[in-house]
């Protein structure tokens, strides 16, 4: 008997909602940072499961400094910054909206 159900793939992360400023964004760019997978990676295709074990190696990075990035050799830090700062300039470019995702105290 064949299921009907269809096995989801990840969209890759510059197709992404929000210009890819969602968790699994910040994973993807986070492994990029640490040299788990490589800038061109989009995960694009990718299963859940791939996913999270993206996730799990990059947690054992973070935990090396203390998940801080001031705790990064400068090295790591000027690539988590610029990684980051291309990430947002793309998404806003996408129609992203950083001030859409604050929650404001009324």
């Amino acid at each position: 008997m064949r299921s009907n159900r269809t096995i989801k793939k990840y969209v890759g992360i510059h197709n992404e909602l929000n210009g890819g400023m969602t968790n699994t964004g910040k994973i993807i760019r986070d492994a990029w940072v640490f040299g788990i997978i490589p800038e061109t990676q989009t995960c694009e295709g990718w299963l859940a499961q791939g996913i999270q074990d993206l996730w799990q190696k990059t947690s054992a990075e973070w935990e090396k400094y203390g998940f801080l990035v001031n705790n990064l050799p400068p090295e790591l830090r000027e690539r988590f910054e610029r990684i980051q700062s291309e990430a947002v300039e793309r998404a806003k470019q996408a129609g992203w909206d950083p001030e859409r995702d604050v929650a404001e105290d009324t």
